[in-house]
């Protein structure tokens, strides 16, 4: 018996869940897919032949160069026939085919949400206010408390006063931790190689809490220096790496890469109505864990959401808070065959 033919592209090209252009040199429309015509109201028929600009208005960037790709994440563009949508925008290069270049319009559950981290950043300041307030009407009655069950310890009530003064550290270790969630105070920002500060936040884990995780790195050697804080940054790294470890805390193969990459083009807007800040230097802690909970996984970065059963909802939170601190944002994703954990981390370049 015959074996069938596999799919034609036009089959492939046409069945793609997202919107898809291909660009001609000329800056003209060659093809466009049957989700890129739902998304514009216009066949394909139409649009063949007719310059990109008289179909829809891309999203202007100061930085965009002709011969790299280009991304505007959450962008508003206009359709020419009418109407405007909103949606993430990337347009790459075609490799060997000088000139050319295709188009994605991501929108709706396709879009990977990039302005999440504006929603994040006003519910972060809600609960840094919160959380301020409750270190400070907390802290002192459990110093008290403390020193109270000290001066019980003496007449045979050792074993009921231990129990006390533990939690009460306990509850003054997670008021620590939220006063370290309410710092404020504006970060140091220097251009940084980042390759050192990546290594030392490795060795770090795998003499401590990552000892059983197999670490490796997978480097981009071009990348230029990133404008950051020493400090932030390292607490941000060694915290992804400890949320990972933990995911997989009975995995046999846990395995958590670090990666990094130039993302030519990746421009995001840090609040509506702000132009777009170009964050080209690219951090990522992968783990091939089992990912995070469905019902939280769109709130991972939001204050005291946690799919740990002992955790407090915080790590994540203060990722987030020093990220936004270092004028970045930090995103979660499942992605690769099979799936894995992907936190990646955006960041400005520093200055040469």
């Amino acid at each position: 018996m015959a074996e069938r033919a596999g799919p034609s592209f036009a089959t492939l090209f046409a069945s793609l869940p997202v919107a898809v252009m291909v660009i001609d040199p000329r800056d003209r429309i060659v093809f466009a897919n049957a989700e890129c015509e739902t998304l514009l109201n216009l066949s394909e028929r139409a649009m063949r032949g007719q310059p990109l600009a008289s179909v829809i208005t891309p999203p202007s960037e100061p930085s965009r160069r002709d011969n790299q790709g280009f991304s505007a994440f959450d962008a508003e563009i206009e359709i020419v026939r009418g109407g405007r949508v909103m949606v993430d925008y990337i347009e790459a290069r075609v490799p060997d085919h000088d000139g050319w270049r295709s188009i994605t319009l991501h929108t709706g559950a396709t879009s990977r949400r990039m302005g999440h981290s504006v929603d994040r950043a006003s519910a972060a300041r809600a609960a840094i206010g919160a959380a301020a307030m409750l270190a400070h009407e907390i802290k002192n009655p459990l110093s008290g408390i403390r020193g109270a069950a000290q001066l019980l310890a003496g007449d045979g009530n050792e074993e009921l006063t231990t129990l006390i003064t533990t939690e009460v550290d306990r509850i003054a270790a997670l008021i620590d931790r939220m006063q370290d969630f309410t710092d404020t105070r504006p970060l140091s920002l220097t251009p940084e190689n980042i390759y050192p500060l990546l290594g030392h936040a490795r060795r770090v884990a795998l003499a401590g809490f990552a000892r059983h995780v197999t670490i490796e790195e997978r480097f981009d050697p071009s990348l230029p220096p990133v404008l950051t804080d020493r400090d932030a940054i390292l607490q941000v790294v060694l915290n992804l790496i400890k949320n990972a470890t933990e995911a997989m805390r009975d995995q046999a193969d846990a395995r958590i890469t670090l990666a990094t990459a130039y993302r030519h083009g990746m421009a995001v807007s840090p609040a509506p109505g702000r132009p777009r800040q170009p964050l080209p230097i690219e951090i990522c802690v992968i783990d091939n864990g089992p990912g995070a909970p469905g019902d939280i996984a769109d709130h991972l970065f939001d204050p005291f959401v946690s799919g740990k059963p002992e955790g407090q909802g915080l790590g994540l939170a203060l990722v987030d808070k020093l990220v936004r601190d270092m004028g970045g944002i930090v995103q979660y994703a499942r992605e690769g065959s099979p799936p894995q954990s992907v936190f990646r981390i955006l960041l400005p370049r520093g200055s040469t």
